[in-house]
């Protein structure tokens, strides 16, 4: 296999990870974490589900694969996400040290590996990453339209029912 069929093979699995946020309600997002060729964390949103701001994918599979290494360094891993990281979860990246992630669609938002800022490539901090973007992005991006079009379709029924 590849690069590039691994890294749709894995992200595909973080697909998979976005499809239970949604199925909760949660911005459909999911993230897991490689190291040498096999998963050893995944996860979810679940912001709406704890209703606690710091429960993105991203570090709950940090926090995940820390216990599934048994170090605070994730060297030698990498993340895969639906969606590029947010300022908080790229600090998180940094902290962590892992050295490559790839993520589906771009957060025009909120995006802080490419889009508003490139935390990840700072050359300020003392670690910096590998960052792939647009693996299955079109998938990736579709999933995040289909929620939040359903959220206004939602919220629009409820004002019409008042």
């Amino acid at each position: 296999m590849n690069g590039i069929e691994q890294d749709q093979l894995f992200m595909k699995e973080a697909i998979k990870e976005a499809e239970k946020a949604a199925e909760k309600g949660e911005v459909p997002i999911g993230a897991v974490i490689v190291h040498d060729g096999e998963i050893i964390a995944r996860a979810h949103n679940l912001r709406e589900t704890t209703q606690n701001a710091v429960t993105h994918a991203e570090l709950l599979a940090i926090q995940e694969a820390c216990l599934a290494t048994g170090s605070w360094r994730l060297e030698d891993t990498s993340l895969y996400v639906t969606l590029e990281p947010c300022p908080m979860c790229a600090g998180a990246i940094l902290q962590s040290r892992i050295p490559r992630v790839i993520y589906g669609a771009r957060d025009m938002k909120a995006g802080s590996v490419d889009s508003l800022y490139r935390l990840l490539n700072d050359e300020r901090f003392n670690h910096q990453c590998d960052v792939k973007e647009n693996v299955l992005a079109e998938e990736c991006g579709a999933m995040l339209s289909r929620f939040f079009r359903s959220l206004r379709e939602q919220k629009k029924k409820n004002r019409n029912r008042l």
